[in-house]
């Protein structure tokens, strides 16, 4: 720090706040630490009874706050986020689109361990809406060494940190499976379930089959929906160990590669998930899917709309976190539910 006229000011970063006190009307700060003063402010400054401050000695080894939050940014943006400007040293990031947000578990710890820089970010593998908040950026203090932030730009690497991935799956076929809803003796209640949360990410259903049970005839129900060109398929009931309940081995027969059958999840423990080689989602949804609000698949369903394949790892990890507490008033996603420790 040095001190000089306020007078000579302009230009200067401050080192400390600047209180304004109005008796019996305002106490508040009219000027942050980090502030750069500009001409205008000088009249308001001399008001406060500052004829000198304490400014920042300019170096060309260091950044001020503002420049650092900046290459703090630089590392986490991508082209579906927009970026607000430097305020107090923060800068935060908002979705430009609705999609998935993504980030870098591992690197972004990385990048938090180096000190005197931060990002906190909301948890990864969540919706976003546009112009939702989804990190901020900062250092700890005023100004720091250049040379630390070439050391932050390494450990992010060449990738930015985090992303949104838009949503790309437009269509889906549904399959309800059963002798009792295809005999008629009870209503299809499945059916009406998923079709609304498909639609919460703009997924239309543009195929229903209704089947009794059969192994062959539910495997040539999901190539007939492929060669209708839906983007998911997702097959309900039959998920089960029951004789009668055939669905994994329809999904196998029909020639998609299964990635799980069975997830470290409570409600939904007996969902599976496949995929055929072009990357068209086959999903096997038991029956808790129909009777419980939140279950394995309003986790999944946010990935494959995104069209992110998901591997076996991806939901080994979906045990920490996985075990719904059946909460009376259901706040998910705004709760710990499905935010897994991430591969």
């Amino acid at each position: 720090m040095k001190q000089i006229r306020t007078t000579e000011a302009a230009g200067h970063v401050l080192c400390h706040d600047i209180t304004r006190i109005v008796k019996d009307v305002v106490k508040d700060t009219a000027f942050r630490k980090g502030h750069i003063v500009t001409e205008a402010d000088i009249p308001e400054l001399l008001k406060l009874g500052k004829d000198h401050l304490y400014v920042w000695e300019k170096d060309e080894t260091m950044l001020h706050e503002d420049e650092a939050a900046e290459i703090l940014r630089d590392i986490c943006l991508n082209e579906h986020m927009k970026a607000g400007s430097p305020k107090e040293g923060k800068i935060e990031l908002t979705a430009a689109c609705d999609g998935l947000f993504q980030i870098d578990v591992p690197r972004l710890a990385t990048v938090n361990e180096i000190e005197e820089v931060m990002i906190a970010s909301r948890h990864t593998n969540t919706a976003v809406k546009t112009g939702d908040k989804l990190l901020g950026t900062r250092i700890i203090p005023l100004v720091i060494a250049k040379e630390k932030m070439e050391q932050v730009k390494a450990a992010a690497g060449e990738e930015p940190l985090a992303r949104i991935v838009p949503y790309q799956i437009k269509t889906a076929g549904i399959i309800t499976t059963g002798n009792e809803v295809y005999y008629g003796r009870i209503q299809d209640t499945f059916t009406p379930v998923v079709t609304e949360k498909l639609k919460q990410f703009g997924i239309e259903t543009t195929e229903h089959i209704i089947l009794n049970d059969g192994k062959e005839k539910i495997a040539n129900a999901i190539l007939e929906l492929k060669s209708k060109g839906v983007d998911l398929i997702a097959v309900t009931g039959g998920m089960s160990v029951d004789p009668d309940d055939q669905t994994p081995g329809a999904v196998k027969m029909s020639g998609a590669r299964i990635v799980t059958y069975g997830a470290p999840v409570l409600p939904g423990a007996m969902f599976l998930l496949a995929y055929f080689d072009d990357g068209t989602p086959v999903c096997g949804l038991p029956g808790c899917v129909m009777y419980n609000k939140t279950t394995v698949f309003d986790i999944v369903l946010l990935r494959l709309a995104a069209g992110v394949p998901m591997s076996k790892k991806d939901f080994a990890c979906m045990g920490n976190g996985g075990f719904c507490l059946g909460c009376p008033v259901c706040t998910f996603p705004n709760c710990g539910y499905g935010k897994g420790t991430p591969v």
